[in-house]
């Protein structure tokens, strides 16, 4: 048996790559996978328990229960200012990472030109390729914050590109792209009819004053956006895979018609629970802010003590990308403190190559195994 050309050169993803080489240090702290490590809130689980318990264990429509698309159409009105009829721009997924994959299917053409943010998750670039198309990377600065500016992207449009990838909060820099810098991008993607697709896993999570925008409230950006959730990251549901994608009822309507051939619907019982986290209580994901909001502090103000690092505060997200460029490359410093000090973390290099000379960190852990962590890499670096 022989893999596909298509498998064979689909790039794998260094976040992988280090938990398998940390597999082989059982001592070792994690600060590398983008997971909470808050259990999922006990009236979500319940829910779920009680969907099994009444039977909910069949397929469900394709698009998802009507009582979560329901439930979801009002958070988009409510929260997103999106406008949202539930039977045609709504359609729920195996969590978000299927949802991106599901918009590039029924979006790409082969050849098509796909702008992704660099450094940016490193799916992306694995999906864009599985869809036929081909990648373009605009450059997040660290001058100016990692936040998505109009005029990096600009030069990198030609003919053939078809699509812009966004994501504020973001992955890996913990980056808020700024109200009124997501306007300027959204009028070049505008004026060079450009289809969005808009990765909000994070919206939650904001600090110090941050303010999400959902590119899809722009006026004139409701017929060209595709605005890709979760509930994983903001009610602590990795493991449910719950996602949705909101747009265009003549592309949704399509997407739709790729579920079935996908997964055909997502796990009935975790349908039930994500709707259980829309319509319950919300204080669990506020506690959760504000702890993430202490770790990063704890984390920040750590990373900025130890010789040759140096963070800027994210603004959103729980991530830290620290730069270590006077130590080494980011794989070197990376396999460094997981040799030395027993503390993953995840090299910027796999994110594209304005990663380079970066790490990234995860402050979705406790603080107790953020101070040891931090105490550990003083240890080595003096």
């Amino acid at each position: 048996m022989r893999p596909s050309a298509k498998c064979l050169s689909a790039p794998r993803s260094e976040i992988r790559t280090m938990f398998s080489l940390a597999a082989g240090y059982p001592d070792a702290l994690s600060l590398g996978i983008g997971e909470p490590d808050f259990p999922t809130p006990e009236h979500i689980r319940e829910a779920g328990k009680r969907a099994l318990d009444e039977g909910r264990t069949k397929y469900t429509p394709n698009a998802g229960i009507p009582e979560l698309r329901r439930g979801l159409a009002e958070k988009l009105s409510r929260e997103n200012g999106l406008a949202c009829d539930p039977e045609r721009n709504l359609v729920v997924t195996s969590g978000a990472c299927e949802a991106i994959m599901l918009s590039l299917l029924g979006l790409v053409e082969p050849g098509d030109e796909v702008l992704v943010p660099d450094p940016g998750w490193p799916n992306y670039y694995g999906q864009v390729h599985m869809a036929g198309g081909t990648t373009v990377p605009y450059p997040l600065l660290e001058s100016e914050r990692f936040h998505v500016r109009a005029e990096r992207i600009a030069p990198r449009i030609t003919p053939r590109t078809r699509l812009l990838l966004l994501n504020s909060p973001g992955n890996p820099t913990g980056a808020v792209t700024s109200p009124e810098e997501l306007r300027e991008v959204a009028d070049l993607a505008i004026r060079h009819d450009l289809t969005v697709i808009s990765d909000e896993p994070y919206e939650k999570f904001l600090y110090d004053g941050a303010r999400h925008l959902s590119p899809a409230s722009l006026p004139g950006m409701a017929e060209r956006v595709l605005t890709v959730n979760s509930f994983s990251k903001t009610y602590s549901m990795t493991g449910w895979r719950v996602g949705y994608i909101h747009g265009p009822e003549e592309v949704v309507t399509e997407l739709v018609k790729l579920q079935e051939g996908m997964s055909a619907c997502v796990t009935a019982c975790a349908q039930w629970a994500a709707l259980e986290a829309l319509r319950g209580s919300q204080d669990c994901t506020r506690v959760m802010v504000e702890a993430y909001r202490r770790r990063r502090d704890l984390l920040v103000e750590g990373l900025n003590r130890l010789p040759g690092v140096h963070c800027i505060l994210p603004e959103g997200a729980f991530y830290a990308f620290a730069n270590v460029e006077v130590l080494g490359s980011s794989q070197e410093v990376a396999m460094d403190w997981l040799r030395r000090g027993r503390v993953v973390v995840v090299p910027g290099s796999g994110f594209g190559p304005h990663g380079e000379g970066y790490v990234r960190l995860c402050f979705a852990a406790s603080e107790d195994t953020i101070r040891e962590a931090l105490g550990r890499l003083a240890g080595i670096l003096g």
